[in-house]
């Protein structure tokens, strides 16, 4: 991997923490103060407003930064696509926040906290964070939003102060959003240059991109429907809201861990699609397979790390009421490998190569499998049901994407160090849990202890192997 791509993964990975983050540093205190029952209503709610968030963006986010990644060093035809593209993305939106306003604002279940939400919605048409990412400047999106994001922290915990304060915990979850994706426009000027084009010519560009935006639309929307559809289904065949509070709270948790292995995916797609264009098959394929080699790495040493800290970090994060989060956080545990590795398939490969058919494809049965175990297992199994179902169909497309691929890519070269690294995150385990033995159940240090004990054992691990992970830091360092 080179510098650039590197910096860009660090920026990424910050970035995707980020997101995640500013809900995660809340929680130990929104917890005890809102309850499960409130967390469960603003997760439920935030799950349906997020269909409407899907449907205004029409799926601009992926093939705009796949387009402005082509369109580099092309300043003319750039801005040109910048400008089709997020024309049609706020009409998207502008007709969303409509339906959306007619349907749950007035005749919702949770009118008010719908209310609040629209911001969300609204905020979609100024989000034009795919332009940078295309253009492969991460770190401009990270300082802008640490800044902006980290303001809502600081208002949660200066205006929540009540179980009945669920309404100004989700405006604080939401006007950051707005405000952050605002930001980004100020520094537009130093990437688009002044062209001059009419509203019929603009409009033309944006009736050629239809196919092509709602080619890449079908996956994303099937993509949304086994990542938020299982808390909307969970609100509607659970026992209770409060089955959403916990698996939300689960995969609160497991997203933080796995946005660290995701981010490759994302920072990768420019450079993936660069090789593309320029017909550098072999290119395409080394890289590949240093990103799963750096998949494995990572992924299997979060999950079992994960796993290991599960019984003791829980009641201390949440507070008490929150045990069922235990278990729903190691069930849901091996999307961080499975997922990894779809990753790879799918934004580092299909996406980069135009394959979107065979990538919808996968999706589509992922998310058809989803929605009919979730029926099956929610009513019998609550929460429980939906973690299951998430990582049988995360499974399910990671399978089917490779079998889509297996004539294109060296598999047996990409998955040959997969049970190595499986095996050093299992003895990991076990020696966590071993220290843990003797360690005290209800304190912060110990948490702390069992993690550093884990990040040597699996060091040594890599070292004693002689990994080829080190050869490439020296190479790294070599080139500075």
């Amino acid at each position: 991997m080179n510098k650039r791509l590197v910096k860009n993964y660090i920026y990424n990975t910050l970035y995707q923490i980020l997101v995640l983050i500013v809900p995660l540093v809340t929680t130990p205190y929104v917890s005890r103060i809102l309850g499960v029952t409130n967390i469960g209503i603003f997760q439920y709610a935030q799950s349906v407003a997020t269909y409407f968030v899907l449907v205004g963006a029409v799926g601009t986010s992926l093939y705009g930064q796949r387009e402005i990644a082509y369109l580099q060093d092309n300043l003319v035809e750039s801005t040109k696509a910048f400008w089709e593209i997020e024309l049609f993305r706020v009409i998207g939106v502008v007709i969303s926040t409509i339906v959306y306003f007619l349907s749950l604002c007035i005749h919702g279940e949770y009118p008010d906290v719908y209310l609040v939400l629209i911001i969300e919605v609204l905020a979609t048409a100024f989000d034009i964070s795919w332009f940078f990412m295309g253009k492969e400047e991460f770190k401009l999106t990270v300082i802008r939003n640490t800044i902006i994001k980290l303001s809502g922290v600081v208002c949660v915990f200066l205006f929540v102060k009540s179980p009945d304060d669920l309404l100004i915990y989700t405006a604080c979850m939401t006007f950051p959003i707005f405000i952050g994706n605002i930001s980004l426009w100020f520094s537009l000027k130093d990437y688009l240059i002044k062209i001059t084009i009419s509203y019929s010519e603009l409009f033309r560009g944006i009736i050629a991109r239809l196919t092509r935006i709602f080619i890449l639309f079908l996956p994303q929307v099937a993509m949304e429907v086994y990542l938020v559809l299982d808390k909307t289904m969970l609100g509607l065949l659970g026992t209770s809201v409060d089955q959403v509070g916990y698996y939300s709270q689960a995969q609160k948790i497991v997203k933080v861990v796995l946005s660290i292995v995701t981010s490759l995916g994302v920072v990768m797609l420019p450079t993936m699609s660069s090789f593309f264009a320029r017909g550098d098959k072999e290119g395409i394929k080394e890289s590949i397979i240093k990103a799963f080699r750096f998949i494995f790495i990572i992924s299997f040493a979060l999950m079992f790390g994960l796993c290991a800290v599960a019984e003791r970090f829980v009641p201390i994060f949440f507070g008490e009421g929150y045990d069922p989060v235990i278990i729903l956080m190691i069930i849901i545990s091996p999307i961080i490998v499975i997922i990894g590795i779809s990753t790879v398939f799918g934004r580092q490969y299909l996406l980069p190569t135009n394959q979107q058919k065979e990538f919808t494809i996968s999706i589509i049965i992922g998310a058809v499998v989803n929605v009919v175990l979730n029926i099956v297992l929610i009513p019998i199994m609550d929460a429980v049901g939906a973690s299951i179902a998430t990582v049988l169909a995360e499974l399910t497309i990671t399978v089917i994407q490779a079998w889509l691929v297996r004539k294109q890519l060296p598999l047996k070269q990409c998955f040959r160090s997969i049970f190595k690294y499986a095996i050093f995150g299992a003895i990991m385990y076990f020696a966590c849990i071993s220290v843990g033995h003797y360690l005290p159940q209800n304190k912060i240090w110990a948490i702390g202890l069992i993690v550093i004990t884990g990040m040597i054992v699996y060091f040594l691990e890599l070292l004693i192997s002689r990994d080829s992970f080190f050869e490439e830091i020296k190479a790294l360092k070599n080139e500075q």
